[in-house]
């Protein structure tokens, strides 16, 4: 075991070290080299070896689980006086990975090319390594918050929808989290445009509401097609119909997105139709990657079943969508957007899962000091606010404590966004070394900006 630090109160922050990006950069590899795919998670391993760092640094820690194999660790470092908790938050579970699709072991950690190479380099090992190596260089040089705690949470299970980790703590620990600011995953990737460079803030995520797409008809024998009535062939036109998607829709962030890309005021749906169409003939990749699936409804069909017997035409057909829809949306948006969509009334839709995306202002002094940190790290760059078009921890977050500032940022500047969003979930998942040692930097200096007096 590591031994202890001293634990001395009061000491003002000081510049980043120097080795702190290459502790971060050795942390990954270390992370990346247990294998935490989940399902089954066993994150247990990884998170007692992160507590010991943390542990050591004089941060007070605690392993919360719902299963045993499985904890959550919460650490914190309380300063000189009451005030503002800020969260860096992270989860260390990661899907699966083929080798065989892989040029480099996907647990190897390896790094080549300047790059960091294995499965959760991006999601989001590489920024828990950053996070946790910030953490503990900075508490190890004696640095206390002002006012205020500094709380580091590492979670277990999100990528199957956090039941044992975020949601979890949060619905059944709250009093362990409570939090008035989060930094999490879903933004700080660098994007450029017109000479300009921008970070994205995440301040809101899209909600889920997953749907089965149902045709009937008469079962028969399959070597007498006209016996029957197949289910499928009915439900086949309705999934080419649903790949033309509903209308984008002017939400207030996907608006924001496009201003502060295009550097000029958007409001409204024609203002919008037309900023997407000179995004999109500029920087395609950029708006099929960010833009549009942030600005409205998608639809994506993603399991087909019907009959169960090859010699049996099917009496029933269904498709699993996965749908995506913009904060505040729910099953009555989904119906009308579908039906536009679809001829006829031949389907039933009956709806398997509803969360509803959520949202954080963009005005707080987290959102500011972000601002001030990217303008010093990187001149004349500015934020461009946005939704996440997946699902992470941050929703469970915001439900639990409403009045929160719940932000994805985790800044990335040499591996663009339409570079980086292809490799996650994906085969050669990979991050910059530059990259991992940027956001060390970060979020070593971002808690001396909001926790002081």
């Amino acid at each position: 075991m590591r031994a202890k630090l001293t634990c001395v109160e009061g000491v003002a922050a000081t510049a980043a070290p120097t080795a702190l990006g290459a502790d971060a950069v050795r942390l990954l590899q270390r992370l990346i080299q247990i294998d935490t795919v989940n399902p089954p998670g066993n994150e247990r391993a990884l998170q007692l070896e992160l507590m010991e760092l943390l542990s050591a640094a004089c941060f007070d820690c605690e392993l919360l689980a719902a299963e045993p194999e499985r904890p959550n660790l919460v650490a914190s470092l309380a300063g000189r006086a009451d005030g503002p908790t800020l969260t860096l938050l992270g989860h260390v579970d990661t899907v699966r990975a083929d080798r065989d699709e892989w040029t480099r072991d996907p647990w190897g950690g390896e790094i080549a090319d300047d790059m960091v190479w294995g499965r959760g380099a991006l999601d989001m090992k590489g920024q828990v390594a950053s996070e946790v190596a910030a953490a503990v260089a900075l508490a190890g040089s004696g640095w206390r918050p002002e006012a205020g705690t500094l709380m580091v949470v590492i979670t277990a299970d999100e990528e199957t929808g956090g039941a044992l980790g975020a949601r979890w703590l949060c619905e059944q620990h709250p009093e362990k989290v409570r939090t008035d600011m989060v930094l999490n995953e879903g933004g700080g990737q660098a994007i450029e445009f017109d000479g300009r460079t921008l970070f994205t803030l995440s301040a809101g995520e899209k909600g889920i509401c997953r749907f089965l797409l149902r045709t009937r008809g008469r079962a028969g024998h399959a070597s007498q097609p006209g016996i029957g009535d197949n289910a499928l062939l009915k439900l086949a036109p309705h999934l080419d119909r649903l790949h033309r998607q509903p209308p984008l829709e002017p939400i207030e962030q996907g608006l924001g997105f496009l201003a502060a890309v295009l550097d000029e005021e958007v409001s409204g749906a024609a203002g919008m139709e037309r900023a997407v169409a000179r995004l999109r003939e500029s920087e395609p990749e950029l708006t099929g990657h960010l833009a549009e699936p942030m600005l409205g409804v998608t639809l994506a069909p993603t399991r087909v079943s019907a009959s169960q017997k090859a010699n049996v035409i099917p009496s029933v057909a269904e498709a699993l969508i996965d749908c995506r829809v913009p904060p505040g949306y729910g099953e009555a948006e989904v119906r009308e957007r579908v039906g536009a969509l679809l001829d006829g009334e031949d389907y039933e839709l009956e709806f398997t899962e509803t969360v509803v995306g959520s949202t954080s202002k963009l005005d707080s002094p987290l959102a500011e000091a972000i601002s001030s940190w990217v303008s010093a790290a990187e001149p004349g760059a500015a934020l461009a606010p946005s939704v996440m078009a997946g699902f992470s921890d941050s929703n469970w977050f915001r439900a639990a404590f409403p009045d929160a500032s719940v932000y994805g940022f985790c800044p990335q500047r040499e591996m663009l966004e339409t570079e980086s969003a292809p490799l996650i979930h994906s085969a050669d998942e990979r991050v910059p070394v530059a990259d991992v040692e940027l956001a060390a930097r970060f979020f070593y200096e971002i808690p001396s900006k909001v926790l002081a007096r």
